[in-house]
């Protein structure tokens, strides 16, 4: 940890660093949680402006209060579980979706002073969580013992295994240029030019593998409608359904993040601006709901391909891209070296 964020950290902190990180765990927690929430009605307030239509605006001034009521019709709704599903796998599906998700937040830091889990391997552990989220929506689809449930979890779980390949591989190019998995000193190798300029087609690739593996629209095959009848969570209702769907945007939050301190220099302002009463977690905030917003915007224009091109797109032009990606990247830090 260097000069500037020792001289930040509450003295306190020092004396207890325990409680300091179990302190920031919960605000971080906390704060996911409301931001998924909130990103609910955001979402339909955006598509109904963006499409020429109303979006909530009965409950409250300009509809605010809509997520209580939603919360609340969640909450007092019956918890069932079906008769013949696999009781305790069914209900182990939305708390191992809704743990992997906020577990992936702790190693984002969203300030030089504000994070919880300083990891030296901070990025191999968002992977690892990404690679345990695939049984939440797996256990999900096969404990229901429904077949448009079991059809929707090993579309997921062959989707998202798929784009996590593609995933880390883009990832591998910004851990070459930085020297490190710390996301930390990844974002303060960012302080001359942002890695979207020298990765951006890292980028790119990242930024479609991170919307296939949140099963987002254009990428929401596991779950679609018209097809499978709600997928994987067609069993699901009340508070375990109500996981699932927080969890989903909490994993929007969590790409969208860190779309930003990978690429978009995380707390850093743009072109290297001073401006003292700014605080730096302020950009990170600001880049991070942008991101969010372009989440939201494909939702809303984009149509959803069949389940067979989104594999195809992904085998036949994400993974060549992706480790043509990498060889260059590679080749150029060699003949910069020499």
């Amino acid at each position: 940890m260097n000069q500037e964020i020792i001289r930040q950290t509450p003295l306190w902190a020092e004396n207890w660093p325990i409680a300091y990180s179990v302190i920031q765990a919960i605000v971080i927690l906390l704060v996911v949680v409301l931001i998924a929430a909130l990103m609910s009605f955001v979402e339909r307030r955006l598509l109904g402006l963006w499409q020429d239509r109303y979006g909530p605006n009965r409950v409250g001034p300009g509809g605010m209060f809509q997520i209580v009521a939603d919360m609340l019709k969640i909450m007092f709704k019956e918890d069932w579980t079906p008769k013949f599903a696999d009781k305790l796998t069914f209900r182990l599906a939305p708390a191992v979706a809704m743990a992997t998700a906020v577990l992936s937040f702790m190693v984002i830091p969203v300030s030089p002073y504000l994070g919880v889990a300083d990891m030296s391997i901070g990025l191999l552990f968002f992977m690892a969580m990404a690679g345990i989220a695939v049984y939440a929506v797996l256990f999900g689809g096969w404990a229901s013992n429904n077949k448009y449930a079991l059809l929707g979890g090993l579309r997921s779980a062959a989707q998202t295994i798929s784009y996590e390949v593609f995933l880390g591989i883009s990832l591998m190019g910004v851990v070459a240029i930085a020297g490190s998995f710390n996301m930390r000193e990844i974002v303060e190798a960012q302080k001359d030019v942002w890695f979207v300029i020298p990765q951006f087609l890292g980028f790119l690739i990242f930024v479609v593998a991170g919307v296939a593996v949140t099963h987002r629209h254009p990428f929401d095959q596991p779950e679609a409608e018209q097809e499978l009848a709600e997928g994987y969570h067609v069993e699901y209702g009340g508070m375990k359904w109500g996981m699932f769907f927080v969890a989903e945007y909490v994993n929007v939050v969590l790409i969208s993040a860190l779309i930003v301190t990978l690429f978009f220099g995380g707390w850093l302002a743009p072109f290297n601006l001073e401006i003292p009463f700014i605080p730096p977690v302020f950009w990170f905030i600001i880049k991070t709901a942008f991101f969010v917003m372009m989440f939201v915007l494909a939702r809303g224009s984009l149509m959803r391909p069949r389940y067979d091109q989104v594999m195809n797109f992904g085998w036949k032009i994400c993974l060549p891209l992706a480790l043509v990606n990498l060889l260059v990247t590679g080749a150029v830090i060699l003949m910069n070296q020499a």
